[in-house]
């Protein structure tokens, strides 16, 4: 009897090298996946440097739009954390915050063309990613419960329990995204209980970003005072944290250290001269897009959008406007940020060891000054004397 094989199944297709672009009603509510994370800190820098909020916001929605249509994925740009909290608690001038953008731009853009970015990513194990992830998800999580959520009282913990009973509900509902829900609560709770209609209008104008020349001495003293800080937490939760959370959600893409690090230090490099906000990309930005429903660049260039729109046309009253929107809205969107990057532990649990080491480094990202270098190295070390034999946490 003849016994023919089985054809073999057609290949899969490749993906395309440049994904579509979707602008669906899924995109838009992951847009704001990230909004609980950059308004409070952008709105703090404004405040604290005096700096003009027309270049900050239209530099920081442009590099958005820059990185939707480069990435095609939902790649975040977000204000320099450490470098932002040292503005604010220190009052920094615009012109040193500028010296400094352009320091951690040069950095950046040597390690990416000498390749040392390249070395860091082989030398530090997953472990340690997770655990800055998982050490970025408790200071996320620590600042939308204690600052945000309480912050109008009664009424606020109120919002908020109706924010976290509607994401709980929708959270992954692509028919009803939960995110546009919360953000139209709370639009509406701004515009009954908030809305000052002198200051509104008071805020509308059209505005441009003006030229800035970063003098030696600003780049020198950015370098010192704010760059040296913050390229611990760069390298760990921007680029090698990133970098894990893109293969994660899009493997097929194979996205590098190099390509992030490059565009990292492509925007650093530009935004000093117009005014702009330093600037990277992050882990939890693009966990909290992606949770929310964004799954292309469209959503990211939607919140761009929105923010050119807010720089170019409300940028004149934009700290004291944008204040009118609760908190505790902002607060609960963060802490789903903070729930998406914690349950990344999920691929580790399965060895003790490299859960251990996790949360170890989580924990010291989270709870020391310098956490970020801290966790890096202590986390490299005991995981390469772990399996050496030198460190007996155990594995099963």
């Amino acid at each position: 009897m003849d016994v023919t094989a089985a054809p073999a199944p057609p290949p899969r297709p490749a993906p395309p090298v440049r994904p579509p672009l979707r602008f669906d009603r899924n995109e838009l509510a992951g847009a704001f996946g990230d909004l609980g994370t950059d308004l409070p800190l952008l709105i703090g820098v404004i405040a604290a440097s005096g700096v003009d909020s027309a270049g900050v916001l239209i530099l920081f929605g442009l590099m958005q739009v820059f990185s939707g249509l480069w990435y095609r994925m939902p790649m975040p740009v977000q204000p320099l954390k450490a470098f932002a909290a040292l503005v604010i608690a220190q009052k920094i001038p615009g012109r040193v915050i500028f010296g400094g953008g352009l320091a951690i731009g040069v950095s950046m853009f040597l390690l990416s063309v000498t390749g040392l970015i390249d070395a860091l990513a082989r030398l530090v194990p997953k472990p340690v990613v997770r655990g800055i992830q998982f050490g970025l998800a408790l200071q996320l999580a620590t600042l939308a419960l204690k600052q945000y959520v309480p912050a109008d009282g009664p009424a606020g913990y109120a919002l908020a329990a109706a924010a976290f009973g509607i994401i709980v509900v929708l959270l992954g509902n692509r028919r009803w995204p939960a995110a546009l829900l919360v953000v139209g609560l709370g639009v509406a709770y701004a515009l009954v209980f908030k809305l000052d209609l002198a200051t509104a209008q008071r805020a509308i104008g059209l505005r441009l970003p003006t030229w800035h020349r970063p003098e030696a001495a600003d780049i020198l003293t950015g370098a010192l005072l704010l760059a040296l800080p913050q390229i611990p937490l760069s390298l760990g939760n921007s680029i090698l944290a990133t970098r894990q959370i893109a293969a994660d959600y899009y493997p097929e893409r194979r996205l590098t250290v190099r390509q992030i690090s490059l565009t990292y230090a492509l925007m650093n490099l530009v935004n000093p001269f117009l005014g702009g906000f330093p600037v990277c990309h992050g882990s939890g930005g693009m966990a909290g897009h992606y949770a929310f429903g964004a799954r292309t660049g469209g959503s990211v260039v939607i919140y761009g959008g929105l923010f050119l729109t807010l720089g170019l046309f409300f940028s004149q009253g934009f700290a004291q406007v944008v204040q009118i929107f609760p908190l505790p809205i902002l607060g609960t969107l963060l802490l789903f940020e903070a729930l998406t990057l914690a349950a990344l532990l999920r691929d580790i649990s399965g060895s003790r060891a490299e859960l251990l080491v996790a949360l170890l480094v989580g924990l010291l990202c989270a709870g020391l000054p310098y956490g970020y270098l801290v966790g890096l190295v202590v986390g490299t070390a005991v995981h390469y004397a772990m399996r050496r034999g030198w460190a007996g946490l155990g594995q099963h």
